[in-house]
């Protein structure tokens, strides 16, 4: 099942988009992505690969004989943070320059959100009877300026790769019902703890097989790692883990988590009391919003905005997990019938939520978050992830489970 079925019942109601010929087309990608060229060179940060740059120093100094989380890149506290399994993953980066590992790092983003995007699009596409390679093409280039792709890439970060496990296991796999669902979440969650959410949602909604096989998955990358590297392995969970300090600062800006919204307060005491609470509060209504709700795409995009909401740290660059829900807004737009307010609403919904998301916005309070306007915009992903949490559509099951319900018009 896949976030095509959405729109089944619908069809009548739904409006084509008028076909233009190939020339017309490419003349359309040519200058939405000269548009979207422009927008990244006088807004985008310039992040030089900070993230690479230190992935690359510690797999380096580790296998040269070092202690991988003893490394810091030089004059910064910033060191390997990731589980021994994700530099076992990486270690090939030692055998390349760092030019090659940056452009290796580039394509890498690339072809893993172009495979996301294919597989939240494939039934939509197929539904509207679009172009197929006009319509990805359109997407990649807008998901291009979203800022939490565009800091994945120039970061060198594994954002996307992360999401694209996640994505692939469970639009491919877990929900085809096979044998091999859960292994992708499984991999995912050994390169980086948070995926481990997903683990969670397969439980929650009892699928069971799929989720002892992402548990087993990860179970056994971990046990492969602390095999080869046993050392890396004792200092990564007894000591690196524990250590926040290794991460960076809670109240930066650019962390767009509960955990750093209440840390911007500016009161350690009412933050320590505030952010269980409002996890707790985020859990819950994840939990109800997915309580008997099997279709998958709806699971992936509510599961990683609750990731992203509930881990201590989220930094901008992780609100790819964002990417799967605004696709889904879109998506229930179109299914809508013309001219109803519901598509009206959700077009709406979903233009805000990728402006929101391309504006880098919060970055106005980069040097002051204190006040109520800084508590207000300096958080404005933490509120787009919770209006996203709270109003996404999620509609319910058949009467047989297989497919999602007709949402009548308004």
């Amino acid at each position: 099942m896949s976030v095509g079925t959405v729109g089944v019942g619908m069809r009548r109601g739904v409006e084509r988009i008028p076909r233009t010929g190939t020339a017309g087309q490419l003349a359309v990608v040519a200058l939405l992505a000269l548009g979207v060229a422009v927008f990244l060179i006088l807004a985008a940060r310039r992040n030089h690969f900070f993230d690479l740059r230190v992935y690359y120093g510690a797999l380096n100094h580790w296998a040269h004989g070092g202690e991988i989380y003893d490394y810091r890149k030089p004059v910064t506290p910033y060191g390997f943070t990731y589980p021994p399994f994700a530099a076992l993953t990486m270690l090939p980066m030692t055998l390349i320059p760092l030019g090659a590992a940056q452009v290796v790092s580039v394509l890498l983003a690339v072809v893993t959100t172009g495979l996301t995007l294919w597989w939240l699009l494939a039934p939509i596409i197929r539904r509207e009877g679009w172009s197929a390679w006009f319509a990805l093409a359109v997407a990649g280039v807008l998901v291009a300026a979203l800022e939490p792709v565009r800091e994945t890439v120039t970061f060198g970060q594994v954002n996307t790769v992360l999401l694209c496990l996640v994505a692939g296991d469970l639009l491919l796999l877990v929900a085809r019902g096979s044998r091999w669902g859960g292994v992708g979440i499984g991999v995912a969650t050994a390169i980086k703890l948070t995926p481990g959410i997903f683990i969670a949602y397969l439980a929650l909604t009892r699928r069971w097989r799929a989720a002892a096989t992402a548990a087993g998955s990860a179970a056994a990358a971990t046990l492969l790692a602390a095999a080869v590297a046993p050392d890396a392995t004792r200092e990564f969970w007894f000591s690196a883990l524990p250590n926040t300090d290794r991460v960076g600062v809670l109240a930066f800006i650019s962390n767009q988590s509960l955990r750093g919204m209440v840390a911007r307060l500016g009161q350690p005491e009412l933050g320590d009391l505030l952010w269980p609470a409002t996890v707790l509060l985020a859990l819950l209504l994840w939990g109800w919003r997915l309580w008997r709700r099997t279709e998958v795409t709806a699971g992936l995009a509510l599961t990683g905005i609750v990731g992203a909401l509930v881990s201590p740290v989220t930094w901008i660059h992780h609100l790819v997990w964002l990417l799967p829900a605004l696709v889904l807004l879109v998506d229930h737009a179109l299914a809508a019938p013309a001219a109803s307010r519901r598509r009206r609403r959700l077009l709406a919904a979903a233009v805000v939520g990728y402006l929101l998301a391309c504006s880098g916005i919060v970055w106005l309070w980069e040097l002051n978050s204190s006040g109520v306007l800084a508590f207000l915009g300096g958080n404005m992903y933490v509120w787009l992830s919770l209006a996203l949490l709270l109003w996404l559509p999620v509609p319910p099951r058949d009467a047989a489970g297989e497919r999602d319900a007709v949402v009548p018009a308004d």
